[in-house]
This record gives structure tokens, sequence and C-alpha cells, in this order.
């Protein structure tokens, strides 16, 4: 485990979070060295915990929770418990940040909103991710925020695919990550406005506003060059380019092949007639023709040509290919950690590095509950600890 000090040592977290949109933030910014304090359900924990992943769980919780909750520690507390709601208050006195993202409303039902954080610590970062943002007319009908649907509403399905396909969801949860990660930086420029101007503040973002952000450059065209965005037929890979951008077959598997101009692929292939093409006016037609070229190699054979054409170029790998390679190589994009019931297991390390305070693994994702003792016995007290379990509001 690493012991090195990290960037964010001695910034304390209340994370209430659930999913992937909080808890990713939260995960990033552990990673850094914050002390995360996971807020869990008695002896059910995050609900996420019980969501297999294709229909399999590792070491009793899913993949999904594993991936996200790493370098917290777990605490369980009934939220609708008096004596648990006032013991998480407490806890918020010792803490730079309050994050969750619970359906707009439900943390202030339950006495747990921004105005009842700051009434017990002024200087707190209350920092909420929601589906569509609070006050909008999405949040206010009670439309689930959920990443596929953001993706829908977006316009990120109608975006992605051939023309005559149905609408296409990316094939991962593309608003999710752009969320929880406009929120993580949002949580950090909080704590530097408040170390600078000495003020706690609530911090908001939301699955809609980031995919809309997601989205900048194609939405930057839409609402000022006046245009529809149409995708191609052929399956030229985005709305916003011209050919060749995307996917070519070639005799036993596929390449990517970005932004080369038609006149120097044309020469690489061997097919003059190429580079008297419109790649824009006639992408589709383009596109065809150049799979016409690539379909009579091999894969290796192709990347090769183009390789050493200096094209922009990729073979199209599977996640299991990616995934072999890195284990292959011991690529430090992985982080390995020795779960008490799973075993050893893997997981994609923090992309962020950093020269004087590295970024990395001081804890294994948590039991439900694991550290409740503990935190609550260094923030709070033994005796307060006791009182709680007598009031039966932790887990």
């Amino acid at each position: 485990m690493q012991q090195s000090k990290g960037a964010l040592e001695g910034v304390r977290i209340l994370d209430f979070t659930q999913m992937m949109l909080g808890p990713l933030c939260t995960q990033t910014l552990a990673d850094m060295g914050a002390d995360v304090l996971k807020v869990e359900r008695p002896g059910k924990g995050e609900w996420m915990r019980s969501m297999p992943m294709i229909g399999e769980f590792v070491g009793g919780d899913s993949a999904a929770f594993l991936s996200f909750n790493r370098n917290k520690r777990s605490v369980a507390v009934d939220l609708k418990s008096p004596e648990g709601r006032q013991a998480l208050l407490d806890l918020a006195k010792d803490c730079d940040v309050v994050a969750e993202n619970f359906r707009s409303g439900v943390m202030e039902r339950l006495g747990l909103g921004y105005e009842d954080f700051k009434a017990a610590n002024p200087r707190i970062i209350y920092a909420s991710g929601s589906g569509w943002g609070a006050g909008s007319y999405m949040a206010e009908k009670g439309m689930p925020g959920q990443d596929l649907l953001i993706q829908a509403m977006s316009g990120v399905m109608f975006n992605t695919g051939r023309r005559d396909d149905p609408p296409t969801a990316c094939g991962t949860p593309v608003a999710d990550f752009a969320a929880s990660q406009a929120l993580a930086i949002g949580i950090l420029g909080a704590l530097i406005a408040r170390d600078k101007h000495g003020i706690g503040q609530k911090v908001e973002t939301n699955l809609y506003s980031a995919t809309l952000n997601l989205m900048g450059q194609e939405n930057f065209a839409v609402l000022n060059q006046g245009i529809t965005l149409e995708r191609s037929e052929a399956g030229v890979a985005s709305c916003w380019n011209d050919a060749p951008y995307g996917s070519h077959p070639t005799s036993d598997g596929w390449v990517a092949i970005a932004m080369c101009p038609l006149a120097k692929l044309a020469e690489i292939l061997g097919d003059p007639g190429l580079a008297e093409m419109d790649p824009w006016n006639e992408r589709d037609a383009t596109k065809l023709r150049i799979d016409e070229s690539t379909k009579q190699k091999t894969t290796a054979e192709l990347m090769e040509i183009l390789e050493a054409a200096d094209v922009w170029a990729a073979p199209i790998r599977s996640s299991k290919e990616a995934m072999d390679e890195l284990v292959n190589l011991e690529s430090p994009r992985l982080v390995t950690m020795e779960h008490p019931k799973a075993g050893e297991i893997k997981a994609i390390a923090n992309p962020i590095t950093m020269s004087g305070t590295p970024v990395g693994l001081r804890r294994v994702p948590p039991q439900v509950g694991e550290h409740t003792d503990d935190v609550i016995c260094e923030l709070l007290g033994e005796e307060r600890l006791q009182e709680l379990r007598d009031a039966g509001a932790l887990g």
C-alpha cells in the first residue's frame, strides 16, 4: 500500500453518493488522498453493491461497486434515525465536503440538505449531483435521471451509429462519467475558493448539463451554423467529421482510421480515383470505397502500411484484448487489490499522475459499515459511539 502523502491529505469528505456519478467523483478525490467516509445503509449498504454485472458478483459485491469505491471508509448509519441524522451533522463539523447524488429534494426531506449542513459547519462545501438539475422541468416532472435516458434526451443516441440504425447508445455510461468529473472539478475549485476567500458553498452539476457540455462542439454548430447533424449511412463514425473517420473492415478484423487527407490515403491504398472524391458531400460513398481497399488486407498488413505512412490509425480491439495486454505488461494503468472475500482483484487505476503528491491505493473497497466504530470514535468519541449503538442508529 502507498504511504506517501496525497495532494488532498487532510481533506475529509462525508460521502452519501451511490451508483456511478457520485462514487466515481469521490473515488477520484480519495485516490488523491482525501479521507472519504462513505455513509451506507446498515446491513445492506449502497444498493449498487447488490446490482450484479453480467449476472455475477465479485466477493459478494457488484463489479460496479468495487470499481468506484476504493480508498474509502464505510460508516453504516440509519439516515431516518434522529440520532443518526444528528451524528452525521456532527461528523460534518470535522469534514470539508459533503457529497450526494440522490434525486433532487431527497436530502432536504431527510434533514440533510445544504442548509442543514451549513448550520453545522458554515465552511462546508456541499456537492450535489443529479440527473437533470434542481429546478429543471425534467426534475419537476420526476423524470428518472439515469445515463441511458440522458443519452436519449441530449442527442447522443441520435448522433451515434449509422443513419438507418435505431438510435444507438454509447458502449459505456458517458453521462455518468462526464458529470462525475465535473463534480470533482467543482469540489476542487470550491476548496481553493474556501482557502482563498474563507467561504463554504454549494456545488452542483447534473448528468444532462455535463452531457450537453461533452457535445460542446457539435452543439455549437447546431446553435450557430443552422445545421442539423446527420449520421452517415455507411458508418463514418461522427456526425461532425468527413471521410475517412471511423472503422474499416480488413480480411480478419477492423481498423480505425482518423483524419487522413484523401489524396494521401488514395496513394497508400493504390486507388487514384479515391483522391477525386469529395470527403464531405460524398462521405458515404468515400467511406465505402475505402472499405473495398482495406478489406483486401489483414489487420496486421494494413496497420504496417498505415503506420509507415504516418496515418492516424489503430486496430479495433475488444475490451478483453485491451485488458489482456495490460495484464501481460504488468501495466501501471491497473491497480491490484487484495479483497477480503474475492482475493486478488484488478481495477483501472486513476488516470491522473502527480510528481510531488502521488495518486494511489490506500484501501480496498470497504465492507458495509467496516469503519463505523473507528470513524465515530475518532471524530465523536467512544461515549457517543455507545449512545448511537444503544439508539440503534448505526449498522
